[in-house]
């Protein structure tokens, strides 16, 4: 099934649809933070990772600090190291937790 999501994981895409579309308002603060990791040997974003950092610099797996920034020099609130763009959205706990139950174990 064809979403068109991936398409939308373009700086063109944000640059011409998204980001002219959805305006900051003026009554509201904007916050936002930046990540970054280095990938081990086996993780699923070290190619997306060294693809973001050749293009955009220091990077979560799919989304580069620079691009992070949001909400002016108030709003940014700093770049978290060692933390994957999974970290950001709390997969990395769920993943381990899917892992755990797979070997058998159970949650309390």
């Amino acid at each position: 099934m064809e979403t068109g999501a991936f398409s939308q994981l373009t700086r063109r895409y944000m640059r011409e649809e998204f980001n002219p579309r959805t305006p900051d308002l003026s009554d509201v603060r904007y916050f936002s933070y930046g990540a970054t990791v280095e990938p081990k040997l086996w993780s699923a974003f070290r190619k997306s990772h060294r693809i973001v950092e050749e293009h955009e610099g220091p990077n979560d797996g799919l989304v580069s600090v620079a691009s992070s920034k949001w909400g002016g020099e108030q709003g940014y609130k700093g770049t978290l190291v060692g933390v994957s763009h999974l970290d950001l959205i709390n997969w990395t706990n769920k993943l381990r937790w899917l892992v755990w139950q797979l070997i058998g174990n159970k949650r309390k």
